[in-house]
């Protein structure tokens, strides 16, 4: 009798040493290659974001520089061009109430290349950087809608609107307006005052705003990151006194030209580095900004050895800049902003 028998199947075999090897040799080759396009990739993504935040920081510094400036000179109803011009150019860093009302006239003032320590309320300044002052008092009036009280501290400017003998109609313009440190002591009057001094109903209340803007070595002590910095002035334990706020980290470099208008049409005729004179400042009608913003980490692989023009310098030459050579990329940012309120009242 016949039977069936199923049919044998081969004897089954794994991989042999040979081609366990090989596809291992592959999978490295394949995982090396994927690993590299990974770093690759994050390395390129992270120069992305980085270039961002440069351009973001520049950017960020150019608009508080020129919304800072648009308001220089801006003091209410008072008129600045009545005052006197002090004999020299006055203290950066005043801190008395007759060192603010002797610089009152200048809306904006500067120092060209300042040297390290060269402003005594300015700590860390990097040697060879501008330095920018902006006065002027605030939009708001003190209390009034979402501005800060008079509780929160001045200076105060106070712009008379009263036409009698101890205000507008003095021979003395130090009697135009009020500047002091406590509100109590303001005496100015609207234009319901009567002709007996020291009656009506009191003027407006402004604070008083002092920036000085200027480029630190560091945001914080000993980072190393160059960072765009304001000195604001204030009141502390009844004095005047300014306090250091960070506001843009990787600012390198600042470069100012000022637009002088020597004229009555309230255009520049022409632009300093430095105008050196209280004469040449009170007739600012514009400034030139010029920002170096610097990566704040290092790009590896990289070397910075160009060269960066930031506006002229005072004998109207290109003003370069050398990188020193180190793994950080820089970029320029630049702006002209005008200054409406000198411009303003330049006009026929």
């Amino acid at each position: 009798m016949y039977m069936h028998r199923p049919p044998q199947h081969a004897a089954e075999r794994g991989f042999s040493l040979v081609e366990l090897m090989i596809a291992a040799a592959l999978g490295m080759l394949i995982l090396g290659g994927m690993t590299t396009l990974f770093v690759n990739n994050s390395r390129a993504q992270a120069e992305v974001e980085k270039a961002n935040r440069q351009v973001e920081n520049g950017r960020f510094g150019i608009q508080v520089l020129a919304g800072d400036l648009r308001n220089a000179g801006f003091y209410g109803e008072f008129d600045p061009t009545v005052l006197a011009l002090p004999a020299a150019l006055p203290n950066a860093c005043a801190a008395t109430i007759d060192e603010l009302k002797s610089a009152l006239a200048l809306h904006a003032q500067g120092v060209d290349n300042a040297g390290a320590g060269a402003l005594s309320c300015l700590a860390d300044l990097r040697e060879g950087t501008d330095v920018l002052v902006v006065r002027h008092a605030a939009t708001c009036v003190a209390g009034v809608g979402s501005c800060n009280p008079t509780a929160a501290g001045g200076p105060f400017l106070q712009a008379s609107l009263c036409n009698n003998a101890g205000e507008l109609s003095s021979s003395d313009s130090a009697n135009f307006y009020s500047l002091e440190i406590d509100s109590a002591s303001l005496s100015r009057h609207k234009r319901d005052c009567t002709a007996v001094p020291g009656s009506g109903t009191p003027a407006d209340v402004r604070r008083y705003l002092t920036h000085i803007y200027f480029v630190a070595n560091n945001d914080n002590a000993n980072d190393g990151i160059p960072t765009l910095k304001r000195a604001e002035l204030g009141v502390s334990g009844g004095a005047l006194s300014f306090t250091i706020v960070p506001l843009v980290e990787g600012i390198e470099n600042l470069q100012l030209e000022y637009g002088v208008d020597n004229g009555i049409d309230g255009v520049a005729d022409l632009f300093m580095a430095n105008p050196a004179s209280a004469a040449n400042f009170r007739n600012v009608v514009s400034v030139k900004v010029n920002l170096l913003a610097r990566n704040i980490e290092p790009s590896a692989g990289f070397t910075d050895d160009k060269t960066y023009v930031l506006g002229n310098t005072a004998a109207g030459m290109p003003n370069v800049i050398a990188a020193p050579g180190d793994r950080y990329r820089r970029h320029v940012f630049q702006a002209l902003v005008a200054l409406p309120n000198p411009a303003g009242r330049k006009l026929p």
